[in-house]
């Protein structure tokens, strides 16, 4: 509450000097009183021993101070008081990444656990979790590509955009090209030092309008750190298949192009990783973990909200009481 408070700023204070005419008008008021009312002397107060005062003589006064009340508040309204959130810049030390994660039909292999696709999510996850001062994206690709989230800052959009993930989002294929060129945009006018895509995938380039190896060289000339996941086993693994008698595993050959994702990782300076099991994508993580860090300026938004009209609704109410008790409780006869 006293936080709030320090919050509180004035859009037009100058109307706050009219809150000085209030101990005039209560000036006014007791020589008024005195007037009204002036004192008798007597030499015996004894008949008064017993008596008291009445209730109405000592509450009337509180009508008065109700619409000095309400006139305070109408003064403090008409000052327009203001609250905002409070809002700075600030820098931080953090890198640009973009995960560009392929969500084709074969990451539904079941080599890593529960599969390929959900395993990448889970420990993607775990590392933007860990990484609480880095920008970073998500582009999915399969035969097509797309901008899940642009670079962020907030992380809690980003994970839960997570849970939306899945195979058949877009039109199957496995696009590496277009998969790498949009996370390439989505970092080519980063002001980081260090820029990085990491990139997954567990099969080889048959679709899309970007050439791979082009689309490491545009990440070459903005300075963008490619890191390359081939996902899968050696050899077969059992990949879910719809039959007759419902959903069957069946043992089909992994084909990853290992020699094209070596390239792209060396033509950026980045490394190529083949992720066999879950644990192995950790060591992608440790790799990022040593890389130069940048300043990131990251600008939060102030946003102010008018509290006039609480005030102005609150003097009403007060002075429409005031009303009605001097005309009916405290109603005087002249």
């Amino acid at each position: 509450m006293i936080e709030k408070f320090e919050q509180i700023s004035f859009s037009q204070p100058i109307f706050l000097y009219l809150l000085f005419i209030i101990p005039f008008i209560i000036f006014w008021y007791v020589l008024r009183e005195k007037k009204l009312h002036p004192s008798l002397q007597i030499s015996d107060l004894s008949m008064f021993e017993n008596a008291s005062l009445s209730s109405k003589v000592v509450l009337r006064h509180g009508l008065f101070a109700v619409r000095m009340l309400v006139v305070a508040l109408l003064i403090v309204a008409l000052a327009r008081p203001q609250t905002s959130s409070s809002g700075q810049n600030i820098t931080i030390e953090g890198i640009d990444i973009v995960l560009s994660l392929d969500v084709s039909g074969s990451m539904l292999a079941r080599d890593l656990k529960p599969d390929r696709l959900e395993a990448s999510k889970q420990v993607a996850e775990e590392f933007i979790r860990g990484r609480a001062n880095d920008r970073i994206g998500l582009v999915i690709f399969s035969g097509e590509t797309f901008t899940q989230v642009p670079l962020t800052t907030d992380h809690a959009i980003l994970l839960n955009m997570f849970k939306d993930i899945k195979s058949g989002m877009v039109e199957d294929g496995t696009a590496i090209g277009d998969g790498l060129a949009t996370a390439t945009g989505r970092l080519k006018d980063s002001k980081a030092i260090s820029k990085v895509v990491i990139l997954l995938t567990d099969g080889v380039n048959n679709a899309g309008s970007v050439d791979p190896m082009t689309a490491a060289e545009i990440a070459l000339v903005f300075g963008i750190r490619v890191y390359t996941v081939g996902v899968g086993s050696y050899g077969m693994a059992p990949y879910p298949v719809q039959t007759p008698f419902g959903i069957q595993l069946r043992d089909m050959k992994v084909e990853i192009d290992e020699p094209l994702l070596q390239d792209i990782a060396a033509k950026t300076d980045g490394k190529y990783f083949r992720a066999t099991s879950n644990q192995k994508l950790e060591e992608i993580y440790r790799e990022i973990d040593q890389l130069e860090r940048s300043k990131i300026d990251v600008t939060e938004f102030r946003r102010k909200h008018e509290e006039y009209l609480p005030l102005a609704i609150f003097a009403f109410s007060l002075l429409v009481l005031e009303i009605i008790l001097r005309f009916t409780v405290f109603r005087s006869i002249t």
